[in-house]
């Protein structure tokens, strides 16, 4: 049975992602802050609580998961994003981005990379449609994005020839916790936003394909574009 690191695990894609790798036969890690409300049916899931702000945090986890399994799969799900005129966002506020977006995905990666390499493992990077454009107000928490879109595009060329798949996975407006706290969410129809069943259903087609294959780029947009202020 495969193994499965999911970050992000407690709510929205990472939750979704989680369900979907268990439907699999997958063994799922996930890792988040709260798993409170968090319910999944499973004796093939283990919640793991760490707040990866802190990459001390992160060397810690994978220390202690070492000693227990070997990963065959790595999902850096886990973001944050603020979003209004660059000079408001605070320095706190900016250092969770970059923390949590780009420097945790990075770190878990290096941490996990020789193992994968070992299992020809697979890594999978949700990054954002916004990684791909100009997004005015919203344009630190684009280049987290866009970091971590270029670090799987440089990463899948570094290790391809050990059998390491690295794919990226850019999902545009989605119906999530995620705009709770925001000025603005997804439009009232249902062809204004994407759901995070569609995202895992896009993970699920990348172990459909045949060996030697890579789908190392999906983009996922929902039909209309709409976006509502509150």
């Amino acid at each position: 049975m495969k193994n499965v690191l999911i970050t992000g695990a407690t709510s929205g894609i990472g939750l979704a992602i989680s369900k979907k790798f268990l439907d699999m036969g997958y063994s799922v890690y996930g890792v988040g802050r709260d798993f409170s409300k968090v319910s999944i049916e499973s004796e093939r899931f283990f919640p793991i609580v760490c707040d990866l702000v802190k990459y001390q945090n992160i060397e810690e986890l994978v220390r202690k998961l070492k000693k227990e399994v070997e990963i065959d799969i790595l999902v850096n799900c886990a973001g944050v994003g603020y979003f209004g005129p660059h000079e408001e966002i605070s320095p706190t506020k900016l250092h969770k981005m970059i923390a949590l977006n780009l420097e945790a995905p990075l770190v878990l990666t290096q941490l996990l990379l020789r193992d994968l390499k070992k299992r020809k493992g697979t890594v999978i990077n949700i990054s954002s449609i916004t990684a791909t454009k100009s997004s005015t107000y919203g344009c630190a928490y684009s280049a987290t994005k866009a970091g971590l879109l270029h670090f799987s595009k440089g990463l899948f060329d570094e290790v391809r020839k050990t059998g390491v798949k690295v794919i990226s996975i850019l999902p545009d407006i989605t119906k999530t916790s995620f705009y709770d706290e925001l000025n603005f969410r997804e439009g009232d129809e249902e062809e204004s936003y994407i759901l995070p069943e569609c995202v895992a259903n896009a993970v699920e087609s990348l172990f459909l394909q045949r060996e030697g294959t890579v789908i190392t780029e999906i983009i996922i947009q929902p039909q209309k574009h709409i976006i509502k202020r509150k």
